[in-house]
């Protein structure tokens, strides 16, 4: 699960670091490879070890382990006992140990921006898409050179464009996620099309009284993003100084954003992830906007479908924001040929479906996500068929700030129906301008 409070704080924790290590430079205190030097870029077609053959043009054109090679990987407390399988594997096929250490999704990127120089940090790590734009222009990333050309084919295109930065592939897609809609299908038999339905059905059902609603979501940028997506408006464009989130229509977003608020007699605060999960499996919320990663919350206490999200009052569907979580290799690890030989084994559509097997994994892989064993689940093909209608979330250096500031305006404009909506946008943007300034 891609948490969006932890990756807010996660982001500029590493914008902190990575300025402090622009300053230090690459080689001073022991940062840098064991012999002081800068980072790793051992180039991949050089040869191995002297003496040794090649391997085939399908495992990446004269790349082979160093020798002597060992990695560590950095993995998620909910993924580990899949990584492990992977690194057993690995170590059959390759010859390479690989320890696996739990590091918690959200702390990664911060620990790779302190670890990294210091040379104690992982060979391979995952990563939210959203966090490598401050970790590469850092230099902790080595780009996904050997193996872009097979990465780019057989991955989803958003994935790919996700695990970019400034037009280098630096990721090598794990898995993919958005929101939806989850419905109960004992007051939806079929998911509600349109906000009209979910309108008509929340002025009879909702009751604030009896603590029964038709529909939450979390009153933070990411989850609340469709009322701007859906609307014309964007959060970056091309760089940090294309700013959209006052632009195109998206004050009329925000205007029937608040016209929700009769069937959702809620300050935005008291509208928590807690809150609404405790709801749904009470029987009490109708429909609830969230993750695949609740799906297991559920399954024993609710018959629930997922959807995609109903189409907006303009027609048009409602975009939802998109992550893509992928392997990235740090820049200063000892055994760069390894690691790049590990990150694309272990995001190999094979493994990307025991991962989705394991633990409910999304896969990036193309032809993982055609299997039946995917596309048959009606669960799962709900979050899919969202996914094409999502823009994955910006990895602008400045996204940290943008996420501050859009939380903070949501919860005003909800909260306060004094407030006028294009001015208040209008600061939100020159406040996220100047953030971003004020950093040089």
């Amino acid at each position: 699960m891609i948490g969006r409070k932890r990756t807010i704080q996660t982001a500029s924790a590493l914008l902190a670091v990575s300025l402090v290590l622009a300053g230090c430079g690459g080689n001073s205190n022991g940062n840098g490879n064991a012999d002081g030097s800068a980072p790793a870029s051992a180039s991949p077609s050089q040869e191995g070890a002297a003496g040794q053959a090649s391997p085939s043009a399908e495992e990446g054109a004269g790349l082979e382990p160093e020798p002597g090679a060992k990695l560590v990987v950095w993995e998620a407390n909910e993924q580990v006992e899949y990584m492990k399988a992977v690194a057993k594997e690995f170590e059959t096929k390759y010859g390479v140990p690989v320890t696996v250490e739990v590091v918690a999704g959200g702390d990664q990127g911060t620990r790779l921006s302190t670890d990294g120089p210091s040379k104690t940090a992982a060979d391979v790590l995952t990563l939210p898409h959203d966090q490598i734009g401050l970790a590469a222009k850092a230099g902790l990333l080595l780009p996904n050179d050997v193996f872009e050309e097979e990465t780019r084919a057989t991955s989803v295109e958003a994935a790919t464009n996700a695990s970019s930065y400034e037009g280098v592939l630096y990721g090598y897609p794990k898995s993919i996620e958005t929101y939806a809609l989850f419905y109960n299908k004992d007051l939806f038999p079929e998911p509600p099309k349109t906000w009209d339905e979910i309108l008509k059905f929340g002025e009879t059902y909702t009751d604030a009284g009896q603590k029964k609603y038709a529909i939450m979501w979390e009153f933070v940028g990411y989850y609340s993003y469709p009322f701007i997506g859906g609307f014309g408006g964007y959060m970056f464009g091309a760089d940090d100084k294309d700013i959209g989130l006052n632009k195109g229509d998206t004050a009329k977003g925000f205007e029937f954003l608040r016209s929700l608020k009769k069937i959702l007699p809620m300050n935005a605060g008291d509208i928590t992830y807690d809150v609404k999960t405790q709801l749904f499996k009470e029987g009490k919320l109708a429909l609830n906007i969230d993750g695949p990663w609740s799906v297991a919350a559920f399954k024993d206490s609710v018959d629930f479908g997922v959807a995609p999200l109903p189409k907006l009052p303009n027609g048009n569907d409602a975009m939802s924001f998109s992550g893509v979580k992928s392997y990235y290799v740090n820049s200063y690890s000892n055994y760069p040929q390894a690691a790049r030989l590990f990150a694309h084994f272990a995001s190999n559509k094979e493994n990307q479906l025991m991962n989705y097997r394991m633990t409910g994994a999304i896969p990036a892989n193309k032809e993982a996500g055609e299997d039946p064993l995917i596309a048959n689940d009606p669960i799962t093909s709900g979050f899919f068929r969202q996914f094409s209608h999502s823009v994955p979330m910006p990895s602008n250096s400045g996204v940290d700030l943008a996420w501050e500031a859009l939380k903070a305006t949501f919860i005003a404009l909800w909260d306060d129906p004094s407030l006028e909506i294009q001015p208040t946008l209008d600061n939100m943007a020159k406040t996220i301008e100047d953030g971003i300034a004020s950093r040089g």
